[in-house]
């Protein structure tokens, strides 16, 4: 398979390039550096929020990857972060790939039906901005039909760790284990981003991950 992935230089998109290459899929990583630190990619340097850019970047695909993040600078990250996403929708629709799998947030998973994690009153208030634009970012993509996409949300807790192959998937609930913890390494997201992108489980849906 060959894999265009934006945002290769963060946390889960350099595992999740790592994690493809280690399967044997041809991926090319995009920044605007144009740097990669994982062995065996071919490296671009491209800004996502040019559409014309991003078609000409991924036209041949079979898949794209979207593992950028909300903007970090202090600024109201909600509307960026959208016009961001947008630009990779069209890039990727005027080239023709049919299939992209988006890095999500977990603010935006059910704690209860009809209750989401980051409208819960013990919820960080320094995450709630990225959180609440990671979730209209999932509402823009639930509005796409001629994609096929899949919105894949990580446990409450994110960090690198070890790459053991073992979780538990579900669509739009938190995942907790036995003692109420809800947590995924960053390695382990990465492995079911990549069985997501080869298997195409949740079609035009999002999945959660944790252990």
């Amino acid at each position: 398979m060959r894999i265009v992935l934006f945002g290769a230089t963060g946390m889960v998109g350099r595992r999740i390039a790592a994690e493809a290459v280690r399967r044997g899929h041809r991926v090319t990583t995009v920044s605007r550096s144009g740097q990669s630190p994982v062995p065996g990619v071919t490296a671009a340097a491209a800004d996502a929020s040019d559409p014309a850019g991003v078609a000409a970047l991924v036209a041949g695909a079979d898949a794209v990857v979207s593992a950028c993040a909300p903007p970090r600078d202090g600024t109201e990250p909600g509307e960026p972060f959208l016009a961001l996403n947008r630009s990779l929708l069209r890039g990727t629709r005027e080239a023709g790939v049919p299939r992209m799998v988006v890095v999500g947030g977990a603010g935006s998973l059910e704690v209860a039906p009809g209750q989401e994690l980051v409208d819960q009153p013990d919820f960080p208030g320094e995450l709630l901005a990225e959180a609440r634009a990671h979730r209209d970012v999932l509402r823009l993509y639930r509005e796409v039909d001629d994609l096929d996409w899949t919105y894949v949300s990580p446990a409450a807790e994110l960090a690198p760790g070890e790459r053991t192959g073992i979780f538990r998937t579900d669509g739009d609930r938190l995942l907790t284990d036995e003692n109420g913890a809800s947590r995924i390494s960053a390695e382990d997201y990465a492995v079911a981003c990549v069985d997501e992108l080869e298997r195409d489980a949740h079609p035009r849906a999002r999945m959660s991950v944790a252990y």
